[in-house]
């Protein structure tokens, strides 16, 4: 298999959930994070995790600008898969156009965990969530809404909700011959949340997604995971 990341770049994310580029306001405060969904392309599929933010609505998303770089254009995606809804996961999956919403991804089939979309709807006023995108995503003809706690969407490719950073967060892996890829997106976005064992207070269920980790971490090292890190300032990519 081969892993890339398509990274937007490093942002700082206030208490109202906006972010702002470091390289053009070294001024911002907040917690620092990059932004980066991965490219895994196995003998049978482009598939996409989670899709990046797209601040501006613009019509080529910085996901999909990322991915042009690489000279693969969206259309050869054949999968994406989403862990939440959070607009920095979310947003390039498409844009508004007239207050119609433009899928990125013609060709590729998007998983997303009904339930948190259920959940997206009951946070109006929130500022982690794009609610008028939300309300459009489930209407794409390219969309499968998983209901089940755990699953297979290939042999290659499963899930498993997780919880913890948000009440119905899923998490993936891709297994390919004798590699395990596994994506734990914001349950596990930077390495060092390995190296303390802490719950955060951003987490529906701090508890539950420390938990996870912990039990991530020995399985990984057991069976040489490679771990893909969301939100990693220097390494997107975890090798076990």
């Amino acid at each position: 298999m081969k892993v890339i990341p398509l990274k937007q770049g490093n942002y700082t994310v206030n208490q109202n959930k906006k972010f702002t580029l470091i390289d053009t306001d070294s001024t911002a405060t907040g917690t620092k994070v990059a932004i980066q969904p991965f490219l895994v392309i196995t003998e049978n599929d482009y598939v996409l995790m989670d899709t990046g933010f797209n601040s501006n609505q613009e019509e080529v998303p910085p996901v999909v600008q990322c991915l042009e770089n690489e000279n693969i254009k969206p259309e050869k995606i054949t999968k994406v898969l989403i862990s939440h809804l959070h607009k920095d996961h979310i947003d390039g999956i498409g844009y508004l156009s007239n207050g119609k919403l433009m899928g990125s991804f013609p060709n590729a089939t998007i998983y997303l965990q009904r339930r948190e979309l259920d959940f997206a709807f009951t946070q109006t006023g929130n500022p982690s969530y794009r609610i008028d995108m939300l309300q459009q995503l489930a209407e794409l003809p390219n969309v499968v809404l998983l209901d089940d706690d755990q699953g297979s969407i290939t042999d290659e490719i499963t899930y498993q909700v997780s919880g913890g950073h948000t009440p119905f967060h899923q998490v993936f892996w891709v297994k390919e011959k004798e590699e395990t890829i596994f994506y734990g997106a914001d349950n596990l976005p930077q390495q060092n949340y390995l190296k303390y064992p802490l719950a955060f207070k951003n987490d529906f269920d701090g508890k539950k997604a420390l938990e996870a980790r912990q039990e991530w971490s020995e399985k990984g090292k057991q069976q040489n995971w490679k771990v893909l890190l969301y939100h990693d300032l220097g390494n997107p990519i975890l090798q076990f």
